[in-house]
């Protein structure tokens, strides 16, 4: 074991080297352990161990991430990313059929309409003038996931006031180096004070409008008989909250309850504002500054979709260049840069032994820039996913 030192006089690093062969020379290191704050995190990039974490031991011993005082996230703290072990496993199970191939298609028309006008909004704009593309996608993203997740159509695009906006803005505005973040960072335990004093580390004024809004949003969709949305699913399968608690019965019970439906709501719509945005973000600046590329899908395009030719489901499904680039696109700048599960029990993954309530990290960018996986790892290439 070797402890290097940052410059800085604050984090330690603490190296695991491990044999993967029968040469004992052949010693690469697959596991750092790090500090955030006070906190220990493992890291790993062992590949094995990485599939056990994510998803052969997924449902049962990495159930959970790191442990979050869910008092500071205020009513949000029934949210999936938020919850653990036995309401984490319901929720997902709940939620997991509202995403199928079958749901995915339904909602494809969808798409095109907030397509159109976000490319005749795009057409209104001065050429001339430099275009912040993460602030024209979002509002894109933001219509298309409110839309096909409770059938309203805000039209962000052509809004950009709208209070769904500059509310949803707000809610994700987030700095880890503010006082309050670095203070609970540092110092665990205040995060009790905190709680009991009603400090939150969202928006207080973002929740509290989110939360009525999407609660008339509901009460709306459950007199209706409009098209079947995911909000209208979870309505479908809602559960009381006796049901949610009952463990007497022996069987896992599925279903949400009306304060995890609107939760569940919320995440929906920062998932679908903030990644989705972020994900065309980065694709539209890898093609831009790979202009081979770019002509390449601009001729799949062509040739799946001559001009003045309606834009379907089937044809879009054979543009392999473009999943390509998509592909590529997450791997040079993906999303996520890192992924947490807590061990739930002491295991041994791939001749590693795992502590109990150990915080797992698995470094997703370190691993996509890793050369010992990928050729030129820093290069834009859509073609390596032939």
């Amino acid at each position: 074991m070797k402890k290097l030192q940052t410059r800085n006089n604050v984090i330690y690093y603490f190296i695991i080297c491990q044999d993967h062969c029968e040469c004992k020379l052949n010693i690469f290191i697959s596991l750092l352990r790090i500090y955030d704050g006070r906190l220990p995190v493992l890291m790993v990039t062992d590949l094995e161990i990485i599939k056990t974490v994510m998803v052969k031991e997924c449902y049962s011993t990495f159930t959970n991430r790191r442990i979050r005082k869910t008092d500071l996230a205020g009513p949000f703290g029934d949210g999936i990313i938020m919850v653990r072990d036995e309401q984490w496993k319901r929720i997902r199970s709940s939620l997991s059929p509202y995403f199928t191939s079958g749901r995915l298609k339904e909602i494809f028309p969808i798409a095109v309409t907030h397509a159109d006008r976000f490319i005749t909004n795009m057409q209104k704009r001065d050429h001339e003038q430099p275009v912040k593309i993460k602030e024209a996608v979002a509002p894109y993203s933001l219509d298309v996931v409110a839309s096909s997740s409770f059938s309203v159509d805000i039209d962000s695009i052509n809004n950009a006031d709208d209070p769904f906006v500059t509310n949803i803005k707000k809610f994700v505005q987030f700095n880890v180096f503010s006082p309050l973040f670095l203070l609970i960072l540092m110092f665990p335990s205040f995060a009790i004070l905190l709680s009991k004093l009603g400090i939150s580390l969202f928006s207080r004024s973002s929740m509290d409008f989110f939360y009525s809004a999407l609660r008339k949003i509901k009460d709306e969709r459950k007199e209706s008989d409009g098209r079947v949305d995911f909000l209208k699913l979870m309505i479908q399968s809602q559960i009381s909250d006796d049901q949610a608690k009952d463990t007497t019965s022996g069987q896992p019970v599925k279903g949400l309850t009306d304060h995890e439906i609107l939760s569940q709501s919320l995440v929906f719509i920062l998932g679908g504002y903030e990644t989705t945005s972020t994900t065309l973000t980065f694709l539209l600046y890898n093609l831009t500054t790979n202009p081979d590329c770019l002509e390449k899908l601009v001729g799949e395009i062509d040739t799946n979709f001559p001009l003045d030719s309606p834009i379907t489901y089937d044809a879009l499904m054979k543009m392999d260049y473009l999943e390509m680039a998509i592909n590529e696109s997450m791997r040079l700048l993906p999303t996520a840069p890192r992924l947490e599960r807590v061990c739930k029990k002491t295991v041994e993954i791939n001749g590693v032994t795992i502590p109990k309530d150990t915080l797992v990290g698995i470094p997703t960018y370190v691993l996509c820039r890793d050369p010992q996986l990928w050729d030129s790892p820093d290069e834009f290439r859509p073609e390596r996913s032939l």
